[in-house]
């Protein structure tokens, strides 16, 4: 099984769009989001991705076909801390290694501070998380939480 990660060219952001809606509708399990009067979910941030500096959109594909996506985003300015925004598996890809590759391509690319945050509700995103920071990190990570989230936070760095 190959997995290649690449970052997301603004004529991809159509299948970003598409792909979002998908992610939406998975996450209504533990987020109950309506749909809009066109049946769409919308993600109004999409378009900041090519806009503004600090936000950084990947697809990732399985042996050549689309498979998810993550968005990164930098938070601070002196020096960033790299917050995963958005983070999707189509369910056909995960439990194979997609999303581990997907993480730690990701944790690669972008050397320094890292949070990674989970909603309360979402236990399979905290499960998840919690081993891939475990592993990538060989257990040199802090869980935290903080006031204006609810659920755990994972910090680490990583290094180039």
């Amino acid at each position: 099984m190959e997995v290649v990660v690449s970052k997301a060219a603004a004529e991809q952001k159509s299948v970003l769009r598409n792909l979002l809606e998908l992610y939406k509708y998975d996450f209504t399990e533990f987020d109950p989001e309506d749909v809009n009067d066109h049946g769409l979910f919308e993600y109004p941030f999409l378009d900041h991705y090519w806009t503004e500096e600090g936000r950084h959109a990947f697809l990732v594909h399985v042996d050549g076909k689309l498979a998810g996506f993550a968005l990164i985003r930098e938070i601070g300015s002196d020096e960033p801390v790299y917050s995963v925004a958005e983070f999707f598996v189509m369910k056909k890809y995960r439990r194979h290694g997609v999303g581990r590759k997907l993480a730690f391509d990701l944790f690669n690319r972008f050397a320094g501070q890292w949070e990674v945050a989970q909603m309360e509700e979402n236990e399979p995103a905290q499960t998840f998380w919690r081993r891939i920071v475990d592993e990538y990190t060989k257990g040199s990570y802090q869980e935290i939480t903080r006031d204006d989230w609810e659920g755990p936070i994972q910090i680490f760095r990583s290094l180039p």
